[in-house]
């Protein structure tokens, strides 16, 4: 008499908790605990810090969009060798090129991001996606007209911040050209996006790049913007209306402000308009380290380029952009 062997019991697998089911038991635990989470969080500090960080997010968010809907595009629709052969062969000359080009992007510094990887993902120098990178925010039109309304009796400003930007990215990119190294930059911002050569694939091609480069910004966004909501709550108001007549102080204490307030581009300058106790190169300072270099772009440089390249090139960006504010606005804006 034989018998057959029965076969192992194989195991399931076991189903892995998802972010979207986790979302679900929030809202639920929300709706049920509705009342107690009311009366907890029915405090001045909890409600100013909310606010700000629903508006840091939901001024860049569009812009964020923006910027992975260009990047979904240059990756599915722009042959490698396209923007190769648009900038100069030579790295040093293609870096100003490619800062002039940051006016042909209208969005702030969260749309820059993934397009400067996008840049570098064809086959552009790092130096010169790097230098779109920072003169994008910054230098494109929506951005010189909301200066030029929040500073009317200050035409001066316009031309300061323009020129300010286009320098701190162009000494970036060289600097990247003279110092940088491609290890800095993690593997998978570099990795090449293979070519499709079908419509249908390649809008398959768009739709997943921008749907992956959307949800992989969009959490360090909101830990930028958390950040930032901690940081409004905890400063007193009354230490800023100390900083009237010291130039200096004035400065640095802009400079960390603009990194740590992490203001879209488009709505700075109405915020540095409205510290009307303080110098106008403060101001400039303001305008120009916010774009190139704050909290939420940090964390963004962070899971887009790596930590080892935001650790390297956020510190260096804020040293460079103070040091061309100050010399443009001394040349421009003279002590004022």
């Amino acid at each position: 008499m034989t018998t057959t062997a029965r076969p192992p019991d194989r195991a399931r697998p076991r189903r892995a908790i998802t972010s979207l089911e986790v979302l679900c038991v929030l809202l639920v635990a929300a709706v049920v605990f509705q009342a107690p989470l009311a009366s907890m969080l029915d405090v001045p500090a909890v409600r100013t810090g909310s606010t700000v960080f629903v508006a840091v997010c939901v001024q860049a968010l569009p812009f964020l969009v923006l910027g992975v809907l260009i990047s979904g595009l240059i990756a599915a629709f722009v042959p490698p060798g396209a923007l190769r052969r648009m900038l100069p062969a030579n790295t040093a000359a293609a870096v100003p090129v490619a800062g002039v080009a940051g006016l042909a992007l209208p969005g702030c510094e969260c749309a820059s991001v993934p397009v400067a990887r996008r840049l570098m993902q064809q086959g552009v120098a790092p130096a010169a996606a790097l230098a779109f990178l920072l003169a994008a925010p910054a230098v494109n039109p929506i951005v010189l007209v909301s200066t030029a309304v929040a500073f009317p009796s200050e035409p001066r400003m316009v031309l300061a911040r323009f020129l300010a930007a286009m320098l701190t990215a162009c000494v970036m990119g060289w600097l990247w050209v003279r110092l940088g190294k491609a290890e800095w930059i993690a593997e998978r911002a570099l990795r090449r996006m293979e070519s499709r050569h079908t419509t249908g694939s390649r809008w398959v091609v768009f739709a997943e790049t921008a749907r992956h480069d959307l949800v992989e910004a969009a959490g360090f966004l909101v830990l930028g913007g958390l950040t930032s909501a901690v940081f409004n709550v905890l400063v007193p108001a009354e230490w800023m209306r100390s900083l009237g007549g010291q130039l200096v102080l004035g400065v640095l204490v802009m400079a960390v402000l603009a990194v740590v307030l992490a203001l879209c581009s488009e709505a700075d300058a109405f915020v540095a308009a409205s510290l009307s106790g303080l110098p106008l190169i403060p101001k400039l300072v303001f305008l120009v380290v916010g774009p190139a270099v704050d909290i939420k772009l940090i964390a963004l440089q962070s899971g887009t380029f790596g930590r080892r390249f935001a650790a390297r090139f956020a510190p260096a960006t804020f040293v460079v952009a103070i040091g061309c504010s100050v010399a443009v606005g001394a040349l421009l804006l003279g002590g004022a």
